[in-house]
């Protein structure tokens, strides 16, 4: 195909030749007109499209050192980014979705006019790269040359923006080329707006990030922190999640992971949906297993009926905090060799990177250096007296996944990866137990729906009040909740292999104290997978299938060496019929005044409900209430 130019004449003001070129050969008039619209409305100096070639590449990562985003570090291939002091997470609150009056949102979704969002950020971004250079980059979301690649146009005044996503995301120029002229890719439009001397965004309070599905389109501006900034990452899940909803396929907040049991030449992959802080990077990571994504998946049906899975990034923005090399050690490996890498909000001394909790005694911290407040120094109070720490704790690392000793053969793998088992977790201090089968496919789903959450520290007034965080996704929910929850069920239900779901739970106490070690997850991963390949039987459970105690035996001795009493079985298998009724009245009161949830939620809920209280008339020992 052949098209007019005018659009491409009209950018000589902001481009060279070779830059129009570029452009050009990708023969899209879309993407075309994206370009136009926006060099035009933000006014750069120049700008420059990067491709697939090594050394577009490295101009990007080059360009961030030159203009001061990223610092070189001592060790090769390492460079530090700091985040403003009040741009260190994401913004919920200016966060929102563009909605006309017909479109339907659960409640809890943030929301603002389509017509009134687009007439405020326009205005923002009205000349905001003044001065500035504009990168013009092309990603895939998922693998290239796969009927999962969704292609992402990506336009940014930052280089480091631009040069995370390159570690993050699969190149995508030519896979552009091979849309053949159609308007089916995510665009995203970034500026960090105006920077201060240490180049962090200046105008907080102008901070937006709006997400139009009607365009597939994200605007976001004066943000630097990657979860705000990063177009393709949350913010493109949430563009996902409407599209394949709309279509016939899933867009999770799912790790994916390949599952390796002891003594058997098999690998069994699973998906799987924490909430933050509830074990989602620490499941993905257990020695032994294979990684393949820690954040988000799509997942769709193949010609045989099977569930298929691929990460849609190829890196890894994970959170550096705790991470040493006792609980991590692949991770803490790859933070301390030489590789390109980006750490941000960390603390800098002598070109050295330090983090909370990284596996050294106190004293072997520096008493001053550089962090995300800029010089810094032990026992500085911020403006409320409180004592800022030697880093953020949302201090964070990006590399590639196949850098991770663990990393899967397979994670790039255009044809997904079959998926037999489905995990959600939460943190429960007093109901669920450790890990338990879902009765059938709408039971998995309901396990999901009903993920809670408990607070780990003080910040609402006290410890371990209770979240509700369904599938883990509903920061990024863009459709009616109960819409989402009909897919899924109609999703499992068309497969002919449908995944085993189990719901996990690492945080059960007993008397203030947990009821298993941290490691002890990888007794449950196992025993899920054999019940996917039928070598355990299960004790059938109001909640969902339960294991034997002969087997977690067994399993705790191959795998730890060590012993597994019948007292620590009771202790984290008895079934606490009271806290569970209290959960599903907490469900009924969350759940019943939102519209379109299935029937087949509320058959599995009642059934629940009814079994748990025959289930609490029966003569069992106390420990089961």
């Amino acid at each position: 195909m052949t098209y007019r130019r005018g659009t491409l004449d009209s950018l000589s003001e902001y481009m060279d030749r070779e830059n129009l070129e570029k452009l050009k050969a990708i023969n899209n008039p879309h993407v075309e007109k994206q370009v136009e619209r926006f060099l035009t409305l933000c006014k750069p100096d120049k700008a420059t499209v990067i491709t697939d070639d090594d050394a577009d590449i490295d101009y990007v990562r080059q360009l961030s050192i030159d203009n001061g985003e990223e610092h070189l570090l001592a060790m090769e291939g390492h460079t530090i980014h700091w985040d403003g002091y009040q741009d260190q997470a994401r913004d919920k609150g200016n966060t929102k979705v563009l909605v006309t009056p017909e479109m339907q949102m659960s409640k809890g979704i943030n929301t603002i006019p389509r017509e009134e969002g687009l007439e405020e950020i326009l205005g923002y971004m009205d000349g905001i790269m003044k001065g500035k250079e504009c990168i013009i980059r092309f990603f895939s979301l998922g693998p290239t040359d796969s009927r999962f690649t969704l292609c992402a146009l990506q336009i940014t005044d930052s280089a480091y923006v631009a040069h995370s996503e390159d570690i993050l995301y699969r190149k995508g120029y030519e896979q552009f080329k091979k849309l053949d002229g159609s308007k089916e890719f995510f665009t995203f439009i970034h500026s960090a707006g105006e920077v201060d001397e240490r180049k962090t965004t200046v105008n907080i309070d102008k901070r937006r990030i709006y997400i139009d599905l009607l365009d597939n389109k994200v605007y976001t501006v004066n943000n630097q922190y990657a979860g705000n900034s990063l177009g393709l990452k949350k913010l493109a899940l949430r563009l996902a999640v409407y599209k394949a909803n709309n279509e016939d396929w899933l867009s999770e907040h799912m790790l994916i992971m390949g599952v390796k049991p002891e003594g058997k030449d098999r690998t069994t992959y699973f998906t799987g949906a924490y909430p933050s802080a509830c074990g989602k990077t620490s499941t993905a990571m257990i020695p032994g297993q294979s990684i393949v994504g820690d954040d988000i998946a799509y997942l769709k049906m193949d010609d045989k009926g099977n569930c298929r899975a691929v990460n849609i990034e190829q890196g890894v923005f994970g959170i550096i905090t705790d991470v040493n090399p006792v609980d991590d050690p692949f991770i803490y490996k790859t933070l301390t060799s030489p590789r390109e890498m980006v750490f941000s909000n960390v603390m800098v001394k002598d070109g050295k990177p330090y983090w909370l909790n990284m596996g050294i005694p106190e004293e072997k911290y520096p008493s001053d250096g550089l962090n995300h407040i800029g010089k810094w120094e032990k026992g500085m109070k911020d403006a409320n007296g409180k004592e800022i720490g030697v880093a953020h704790k949302n201090a964070r690392y990006t590399i590639r996944i196949n850098e991770l000793e663990n990393a899967d053969p397979h994670f790039n793998d255009p044809e997904g990866l079959v998926i037999d088992g489905v995990l959600y977790g939460g943190r429960d201090s007093d109901t669920n137990v450790p890990v338990s089968q879902a009765l059938s496919w709408e039971h998995g789903v309901y396990m999901g729906a009903i993920i809670e959450s408990e607070t780990t520290s003080a910040t609402l007034g006290q410890a371990g009040v209770r979240k509700s965080s369904p599938m883990a996704i509903m920061d990024f929910m863009v459709i009616p909740f109960g819409r989402y929850l009909n897919n899924h069920i109609e999703f499992g239900n068309k497969l002919t292999r449908t995944p085993l779901v189990f719901s996990t739970n690492y945080f059960l106490k007993n008397e203030g104290k947990y009821t298993n070690e941290k490691v002890d997850k990888k007794v449950w991963l196992l025993w899920a997978e054999g019940r996917v390949h039928g070598e355990y039987d299960a004790i059938e459970t109001p909640i969902g299938y339960i294991p034997k105690y002969d087997d977690l035996k067994a399993l705790f001795k191959q795998v730890f060496d060590r012993e597994y009493t019948e007292e620590d079985y009771h202790q984290q298998f008895s079934i606490r019929v009271t806290k569970h009724l209290e959960k599903l009245a907490r469900m009924e009161e969350l759940y019943s005044d939102e519209d379109g949830i299935p029937e087949g939620f509320w058959a599995v809920h009642n059934g629940i409900k009814d079994g748990l209280k025959k289930l609490g008339k029966k003569t069992l020992p106390p420990s089961h209430f």
